[in-house]
């Protein structure tokens, strides 16, 4: 972790905040390392924090098994997995309503109608679901009133700039400084 800022107490204080953000948001371990760069005279914050290797998505075939009963017309999905069954509920009641789906027992749905498409449907991405609680850290992170923020966020890196100004080229050309830095500690 490196905090750069021209008060150095400052730049201890920040990591002090950093680092409690990301245990009350148990962060410390999805966290490969993070560049921040705080510039009180110069209203500015850039963030940039590398993400660590996540599990694969898992499609809802990859924990349950689907079969389409003909006559009855109805599709009856057996979860495996019983781990996923809040996000297939979750990702089910998106796409119908509660009353299209029977549960007949704990491990049971039943759809009306073919629903064999619904194989490939992704039930969990651990990627996005650590990017969402990298974002979350860094909005606690920012200062308050820091409103003009620009992502420039690569596949494994999650990078901002924010102010309470214009953004500077300078400022995007520091993030991308911490972004390629990040890519080669790698």
């Amino acid at each position: 972790m490196l905090v750069e800022c021209y008060d150095e107490r400052g730049a201890e204080v920040y990591e002090i905040i950093i680092k409690q953000i990301f245990q009350d948001l148990v962060l410390g371990a999805s966290v490969d390392d993070l560049r921040a760069y705080v510039n009180p005279d110069d209203p500015v914050f850039v963030l940039a924090i590398k993400m660590r290797k996540t599990s694969r998505i898992i499609k809802f075939d990859d924990v349950a098994k689907f079969t389409y009963d003909k006559q009855r017309d109805v599709t009856s999905i057996l979860v495996e997995d019983e781990n996923y069954l809040p996000n297939i509920l979750k990702r089910l009641w998106m796409k119908f309503s509660r009353d299209e789906i029977y549960q007949p027992n704990r491990f049971t749905l039943e759809l009306d109608g073919n629903h064999l498409n619904l194989e490939s449907l992704v039930i969990d991405d651990p990627h996005s679901n650590l990017q969402r609680r990298i974002y979350d850290a860094i909005f606690r992170i920012l200062p308050e009133g820091f409103k003009n923020i620009k992502d420039l966020s690569t596949q494994d890196i999650v990078a901002v700039v924010a102010t309470d100004e214009l953004i500077k080229d300078a400022w995007i050309e520091k993030c991308q400084e911490y972004i390629d830095e990040l890519n080669k500690n790698m």
